[in-house]
C-alpha cells in the first residue's frame, strides 16, 4: 500500500467513529495545574512590571487624578483626537468631558476604520488582566469595539485590580466564548525575516495601563 492509499484508508477509518469516541478525555496527570496567584499587591506589581519590561507606561491612579493623567498624555502625546468605550466605567471616570475640557476631539468608537485610525488616543478597560505575562484580555460587544483598542495610535486602558486573574481557564469560563477577544501584551510589535523589530506598524505604537484605586 502505497503512502498515499494509506492516508486516504486513515481517514476513511477515523470517519466512521463516533462523535463521542472522537476524543479520548485527558488523563489527570497530563493536565496542566492551575497557576496559584501570590497576595493581590503582588500578583499587581507583577502585571505592572510585566507591562513596563514590554515597553508599555503603567500607574497606580486615583478617581480624582485622571482629569490630571489625561491631561499630561494630552500633552506627551500630542492628542488632537480620541475614542472610548461606552463603558458605564468610563463614563463614571468621567473620561471623554476631561478630554473634551483639554480641546481633544472625541470620535465614535462605532466611526468608520478610517475615522478612528486618525485617533491619537484610544481609551478602553479590559476584562481580565494576566501578571505573568502583563497581557489585557479585551472582549468585544456593542459598547467595547475592538477598532478602539486597535487602531488609535496610543492605547489606553484603564483597569481595577478586581479583574487580575492566575491564569487563562478562569478568564475563559467567565466569557464563555462570548464575543471576540484581544489579548494585549505590550505595544504593536512587529519583525521581518531579519528579525528587525518595528514598533506600531499593525496596532499601536504605545500602550499605557493605569490601574484605578
Amino acid at each position: 500500500m502505497s503512502s498515499r492509499e494509506q492516508i486516504l484508508t486513515d481517514v476513511r477509518q477515523a470517519l466512521k467513529r463516533k462523535v463521542d469516541a472522537a476524543v479520548a478525555p485527558i488523563p489527570a496527570s497530563a493536565r496542566i495545574a492551575p497557576r496559584v496567584p501570590a497576595v493581590a499587591n503582588v500578583e499587581l506589581e507583577m502585571l505592572l512590571d510585566e507591562i513596563s519590561k514590554l515597553g508599555g507606561v503603567t500607574r497606580r491612579i486615583s478617581r480624582v487624578e485622571i482629569r490630571s493623567a489625561l491631561a499630561n498624555i494630552v500633552r506627551d502625546e500630542s492628542v488632537k483626537k480620541a475614542t472610548a468605550w461606552e463603558t458605564r466605567e468610563r463614563k463614571e471616570l468621567g473620561v471623554a468631558d476631561a478630554l473634551r475640557e483639554l480641546g481633544v476631539e472625541i470620535v465614535s468608537p462605532h466611526a468608520d476604520k478610517r475615522a478612528l485610525a486618525e485617533c491619537d488616543l484610544g481609551i478602553t478597560g479590559a476584562d481580565a488582566a494576566f501578571p505573568e505575562t502583563g497581557t489585557l484580555m479585551l472582549r468585544s460587544s456593542p459598547e467595547k469595539p475592538r477598532a478602539v483598542s486597535l487602531l488609535p495610535r496610543v492605547h489606553l486602558a484603564i483597569i481595577t485590580p478586581t479583574i487580575l486573574r492566575a491564569d487563562l481557564m478562569p478568564a475563559f469560563t467567565e466569557v464563555k466564548g462570548e464575543g471576540y477577544w484581544v489579548f494585549v501584551t505590550g505595544p504593536s510589535r512587529t519583525a521581518d525575516i531579519e528579525l528587525t523589530v518595528t514598533i506600531g506598524v499593525h496596532g499601536p505604537k504605545a500602550l499605557r495601563v493605569w490601574v484605578v484605586e
